[in-house]
């Protein structure tokens, strides 16, 4: 009786034991799952609408679980202060300037705070600091902006229906290509044109690079006309002869014109030849005098070489003639 007894104490004592050990354990799983045994600080803040935080939920910070929410109480009008517990030892990466927002695990898990670590230069966060809040869309925003994405591409596909349906009729000039085939003829014929104006554009874009390419060859007459200063100013020197040269010119067909027009008047003696014809006239008598009185001078010499007076004269002339023409 005795050993039975003894027996149901130990197993009872067992069983207590066992219990015990899994509470403790529990208990520190709980507790290191909350951080309830590590040094922490508290840092909270102040939101809109926390969309289902509680109090319990984790804090991340760069995808790492840094803390947990100890409390979540309004404020003000409407407003809620979140308080977080935050591990000591991941303070020194969190700054002052950090954003604070709602996030959640997963597409529909627990909501969850999210911690942005800030600029470098800021000062690390203490115990009791309020960190900005970030306004982020709830479910409920996104949900009114698909419903309001859902009316606007309703609006489009109408409008493309009744689009689509005045082309079919062939109503505008979409629909008039698609039902005429002569302004479809009409519309390849022009884009053949436009093609071949292309190419001709491309191919003259060819030319004047090769024609650059020769501008711009050294020693050629435009690298030295647009390079050499000598040639350029044996070029200007050429130019201003060939100035000067037309200024002559010009002086020349101004005095011909003179000597023209003084040609057509009688106010000088060549003109008066040229324009009066009884003057013409008085100048042939007068040649046809000179003539005459020539041929009677003639005889008069003829005349006076007969007379013994003068024969001797003319036989010593003559003699003398002879004679030079004997020495050469």
């Amino acid at each position: 009786m005795a050993t039975t007894e003894n027996r149901k104490a130990i197993t009872v004592g067992v069983f207590l034991a066992l219990g015990l050990a899994i509470f403790i354990l529990g208990v520190f799983t709980l507790g290191g799952q909350q951080k309830s045994f590590e040094k922490s600080i508290h840092i909270s803040a102040i939101f809109d609408d926390v969309a289902g935080l509680k109090k319990g939920n984790d804090v991340w910070f760069s995808g790492v679980k840094v803390g947990t929410i100890s409390n979540v109480r309004f404020v003000g009008i409407s407003q809620v202060d979140v308080t977080m517990r935050i591990d000591q030892a991941t303070q020194q990466y969190i700054h002052r300037n950090s954003g604070v927002r709602i996030s959640s695990d997963g597409f529909i898990g627990n909501k969850l705070i999210v911690i942005d670590g800030g600029s470098p230069q800021a000062p690390v966060v203490t115990d009791g600091d309020v960190l900005q809040a970030e306004k982020v869309p709830s479910t409920d925003d996104l949900v009114k902006t698909l419903q309001q994405n859902n009316q606007n591409l309703l609006a489009i596909t109408t409008d493309f229906k009744l689009l689509s349906h005045k082309i079919l009729q062939g109503k505008g000039t979409v629909g008039a290509l698609l039902a005429d085939s002569t302004m479809g003829v009409q519309l390849r014929n022009s884009m053949a044109n436009l093609q071949a104006a292309t190419g001709s554009a491309a191919h003259l874009a060819v030319q004047l690079e090769a024609f650059s390419k020769k501008m711009n060859t050294k020693g050629g007459f435009a690298d030295k006309l647009l390079t050499d200063t000598a040639t350029f100013n044996r070029i200007k020197g050429a130019v201003t002869q060939l100035q000067q040269a037309a200024a002559n010119a010009t002086v020349l067909t101004n005095n011909l014109n003179k000597a023209s027009n003084k040609l057509n008047t009688s106010d000088n003696t060549i003109g008066y030849l040229l324009n009066d014809p009884n003057g013409a006239a008085k100048v042939a008598s007068t040649l046809n005098n000179l003539q005459q009185s020539s041929v009677k001078l003639n005889e008069d010499l003829e005349a006076a070489q007969s007379n013994f007076l003068l024969k001797g004269f003319f036989k010593k002339k003559a003699k003398a003639k002879a004679d030079s023409l004997n020495h050469k």
